[in-house]
C-alpha cells in the first residue's frame, strides 16, 4: 500500500520493528490488559497501518489478507469463533484487528484516512469481506444490554454464514432482551461497529467475553460488493 496523505497527516504501512514497537506501545494504551502481553502471534503475520503527524501515532490497525474462506482458521478471530461455516467462501478475505485512536479520540479526517488506507487495502487485495472482532469496553455483559438487543433484533448475520460457538464464555444476543429506545441503544455501540454496520455489515449470534482485555466482542463482516454505493464512493475517494 502506498502512503495516502491527506491535510498534513499520512496513513502508511509500518516497517521494521523499530516502528512496531511503537503501535504496541500505543495499542497498550488503548487496550490495557489485565494478563499478559500485548504483541501476539498474529502481528508477526500482519501488515501494520498507522495513521501519523509530525511524528505522533494518531491511530493504527493491522491486517491480514487470506486467499480464500479456509485461511481464516490462521486469524484472530478463529481463536474466538468457529470459522468453519465461512470456509468455503471463494474470494479472498481481509481480516482487520487492533483499530485503535489516540486517547481521548481524534478528529473525524484521522479516521476517515484510516478507513480509506483499509480500503486500498481491501480493493488492491480484491478481498470479498471485511471480518474482525469488535469490542464493547467491559467484559460484564448486562452493561451493554441495550446494544446486544438492537444488534439481535437488526444485524444478525445470515444462518449459513455463522461463525458458531468455541471460546469458553459466551453470551447469546437474544439473552439481552427486546429493544428499548432504537436512538439510544444505537448510540450504545461502540464506533468502530457503528461503522461496520453502516456499511452494511453484520455480526454473529453471540459475544465473547474476554477477560484479558476486559472486553466483550462479537464477529463482524462486510461483504465488500454490499456497501452502500455513496459509502464506497466515499471511501474510494480518500483511498485514491
Amino acid at each position: 500500500m502506498e502512503p495516502i496523505h491527506k491535510g498534513g497527516m499520512v496513513a502508511r504501512l509500518a516497517h521494521g520493528r523499530a516502528e512496531l514497537d511503537r503501535l504496541l506501545s500505543f495499542r497498550r494504551r488503548a487496550f490495557p490488559h489485565r494478563l499478559g502481553r500485548e504483541e501476539d502471534d498474529q502481528d508477526a503475520l500482519s501488515a501494520h497501518v498507522m495513521v501519523e503527524r509530525d511524528g505522533d501515532v494518531l491511530a493504527c490497525f493491522r491486517v491480514m489478507l487470506f486467499g480464500w474462506g479456509a485461511g481464516l482458521k490462521q486469524g484472530y478471530a478463529a481463536r474466538f469463533y468457529d470459522v468453519g461455516p465461512l470456509s468455503g467462501y471463494a474470494r479472498p478475505i481481509a481480516e482487520m484487528g487492533r483499530f485503535c485512536v489516540a486517547p481521548g479520540g481524534v478528529a473525524p479526517d484521522v479516521l476517515r484516512l484510516a478507513w480509506g488506507a483499509m480500503t486500498r487495502i481491501v480493493d488492491e487485495g480484491q478481498a470479498g469481506l471485511l471480518v474482525g472482532c469488535t469490542s464493547f469496553r467491559g467484559a460484564g455483559w448486562e452493561a451493554h444490554r441495550a446494544g446486544l438487543a438492537l444488534l439481535a433484533a437488526e444485524f444478525v448475520g445470515p444462518p449459513e454464514h455463522l461463525p458458531g460457538r468455541k471460546a469458553a464464555e459466551v453470551v447469546g444476543l437474544d439473552q439481552a432482551g427486546p429493544v428499548g429506545d432504537r436512538r439510544a441503544s444505537l448510540a450504545a455501540l461502540p464506533p468502530l461497529l457503528r461503522t461496520y454496520l453502516g456499511m452494511g455489515g453484520w455480526v454473529s449470534d453471540h459475544a465473547v467475553v474476554d477477560r484479558d482485555l476486559d472486553t466483550l466482542h462479537v464477529f463482524t463482516c462486510v461483504e465488500v460488493d454490499r456497501v452502500p454505493a455513496a459509502r464506497a464512493f466515499s471511501l474510494r475517494a480518500v483511498a485514491g
